[in-house]
C-alpha cells in the first residue's frame, strides 16, 4: 500500500476519484453530444431520441446490480472492483469512437436505417459506463472508514470528476462535439487504467469478518430485491410497460397508464417515507435505505428530463423552431453550443462546491439536511428557468444556480447511502441504489418524451422538472441522518 493511501491524503482522494472521473467524462460526452448528434446529423425526432436514451437505463437496471453482486464476491487481478473498471473503460472508449460513425457502421452492416444501430451503440456505451460506475463508487467505500472520511471521499470524487466534466463542456463549446468525442476516447481509457497501479483494495470488506456465517447466507433472490426496492415499484411497472409497448409497436394516445403508475409510485413512496425511523440500524434492506430510494428517484425524473430535452427547449424557446422545422446548419451548431455552455456552467459549479462548500457544511448540519436544502434550490432554479429562460444569458445564470443541486446530487447521496447498509454488500446496494436513477430515467425517456413530443409548448419540460424536484426536496427532509463520526 502506498503512503498516500495509508495516510488518506488529499492526493490519494484525487487518485481514488479518477476511475469515477473516467466514467463521468464519458457521461458528460453522452449528455452534451448524444441528443445533438442524433437530431442534427441523423435526423431523429424527439421520440426517437428518447428511445435511444432509454436504452442506457435499461442496461443500468441489470448492469449495476449484477456487477455489484459479482464484485462483492470475486477477487481477480489483485482486485475486487478494478477489473470491472478496466473492462468498462475499454468498452466506453470504443463506443465513444462509434458514436459519430453510426451511419458508417449501419452502411457496413447493410442496414437501411440507423435507429437500431444508434440504440445498440448507446446501449453498449451506457452498459460500459454502468459496469464501471458501480465499482468506481463502491471502491471509495471499500478503502475509506465510515464517517467524515467517507463523505470526503465522495465529495472529492465529484470535485475531480466535475472538473473534468467542465473540461468536456469547454471543448464542446469552444470547438465542437466531434472534437469532444475523440478527445474523450483517449481520456476515458487512460483514467480507467492508471489508478489500478496505485490503489490497493482490501481483500476482506468491512463487516465480512464480523459474522462470517451471515455472509455465507447472503443469497440474492428476486423476492429480496423487490422487497428492498418497494418505493420504486411504480417506476418499475411503468418501465416494463413502456418497453413492451415500444417492442410491439403499440401507440397509446392517452395517459391512463402513466397516471396509474404515478399513483402507485406516490403511494409506496409516502408509505415508506412516513414510517418512523428512530434507529441507526444498518440491517440489509433497512427502512433508511428505502427512504433514500424514494427521495432520490424523484430527483432523477427532473434532472434526466433536462438532460434529454434541453436541446428541444433551446430550439423551441430560444430560436423559435418547432419540431420538423428545417434548421440551418449554422443555427444547429449555435444551438449545440448553447447547450454545451449551459452544461459547462452546471458542471463548473458542481465541481467547485462539493469539497470546498458542501463537505464543510455537512460537518455542521449533517449530510441529509445539506442535500435537502440543495435539492430545494434546484426546484426553485427550474421554476426560474421556466419563467425567465428565454435568452442564452438568462439560461446560463440559472444553470449556475442549478449547479448547487447537481453538485449535491452526484456526491452526498452516495455518502448518505453507504452509511445505511451492510458494508460487506456495498456493491449490491450500490447497484440497487442505481435503480433509483435508471428507473426514473425510463420515465423521462418514455413518459416525459411522449408528453413533450405532443406538447405545443416545450416549457412543459421544466414544469415537470420543477414539480419532481420539489417532491424530492420534501422527501429528503423526512430522512434521518446518521451521526457523523469525526476522524
Amino acid at each position: 500500500m502506498i503512503a498516500i493511501q495509508k495516510k488518506l491524503t488529499n492526493s490519494f482522494y484525487a487518485l481514488l476519484s479518477l476511475p469515477a472521473t473516467a466514467m463521468g467524462f464519458a457521461l458528460s460526452i453522452q449528455i452534451s453530444a448524444l441528443s445533438w448528434i442524433l437530431t442534427t446529423k441523423y435526423g431523429l425526432n424527439i421520440s426517437d431520441v428518447g428511445i435511444v436514451w432509454a436504452s442506457g437505463p435499461i442496461a443500468g437496471i441489470l448492469g449495476q446490480v449484477i456487477i455489484g453482486i459479482i464484485s462483492d464476491k470475486v477477487w481477480v487481478w489483485n482486485g475486487r472492483r478494478q477489473p470491472f473498471i478496466l473492462i468498462g473503460g475499454l468498452l466506453a472508449s470504443l463506443m465513444l469512437m462509434a458514436l459519430p460513425n453510426i451511419n458508417v457502421i449501419s452502411s457496413a452492416l447493410g442496414l437501411g436505417g440507423i435507429l437500431g444501430v444508434a440504440i445498440c451503440v448507446a446501449l453498449t456505451l451506457d452498459l460500459a459506463i454502468n459496469v464501471s460506475f458501480n465499482p468506481t463508487r463502491s471502491i471509495i467505500a471499500d478503502v475509506t472508514p465510515e464517517g467524515v472520511e467517507r463523505t470526503k471521499g465522495y465529495t472529492w470524487m465529484q470535485t475531480v470528476s466535475g472538473t473534468f466534466g467542465v473540461l468536456a463542456y469547454v471543448i464542446g463549446a469552444v470547438w465542437d462535439n466531434y472534437v469532444l468525442i475523440y478527445i474523450g476516447v483517449g481520456l476515458v481509457l487512460v483514467l480507467s487504467i492508471v489508478p489500478t497501479f496505485f490503489i490497493e483494495e482490501p481483500k476482506v470488506l468491512q463487516g465480512s469478518e464480523v459474522t462470517s456465517g451471515e455472509v455465507k447466507h447472503h443469497k440474492t433472490s428476486l423476492k429480496e430485491l423487490l422487497r428492498i426496492i418497494q418505493p420504486l415499484w411504480g417506476f418499475l411497472l411503468y418501465g416494463i410497460f413502456a418497453i413492451v409497448i415500444k417492442l410491439i409497436h403499440i401507440e397509446m394516445n392517452n395517459y391512463y397508464v402513466e397516471i396509474f403508475c404515478l399513483i402507485i409510485s406516490l403511494f409506496f413512496v409516502f408509505k415508506i417515507i412516513l414510517k418512523k425511523d428512530d434507529t441507526n440500524d444498518k440491517q440489509k434492506s433497512g427502512l433508511g435505505f428505502k427512504k433514500i430510494l424514494a427521495a432520490h428517484s424523484f430527483t432523477w425524473i427532473g434532472i434526466q428530463t433536462m438532460f434529454i430535452y434541453m436541446f428541444a427547449y433551446v430550439q423551441y424557446k430560444v430560436f423559435g423552431f418547432g419540431e420538423g422545422s428545417v434548421v440551418p446548419a449554422q443555427t444547429q451548431l449555435e444551438m449545440g453550443r448553447i447547450v454545451s455552455i449551459s452544461f459547462l456552467i452546471l458542471s463548473a459549479v458542481a465541481a467547485v462546491l462539493p469539497v470546498f462548500v458542501l463537505e464543510p457544511i455537512t460537518r455542521k448540519i449533517g449530510r441529509v439536511k445539506t442535500h435537502a436544502i440543495c435539492i430545494s434550490s434546484m426546484a426553485v432554479s427550474y421554476l426560474l428557468l421556466l419563467l425567465f429562460g428565454f435568452q442564452p444569458v438568462m439560461i446560463y445564470v440559472i444553470m449556475a444556480l442549478l449547479g448547487i443541486g447537481w453538485a449535491s446530487t452526484i456526491s452526498l447521496p452516495f455518502a448518505i447511502m453507504s452509511q445505511k447498509v451492510d458494508q460487506s454488500r456495498m456493491g449490491f446496494y450500490m447497484g440497487l441504489f442505481n435503480l433509483s436513477v435508471v428507473l426514473p430515467q425510463l420515465v423521462a425517456s418514455f413518459g416525459v418524451g411522449k408528453a413533450v413530443n405532443s406538447a405545443p409548448d416545450k416549457s412543459l419540460i421544466f414544469i415537470i422538472s420543477t414539480v419532481t424536484l420539489a417532491i424530492s426536496a420534501v422527501l429528503w427532509f423526512f430522512i434521518k441522518d446518521e451521526k457523523v463520526q469525526q476522524n
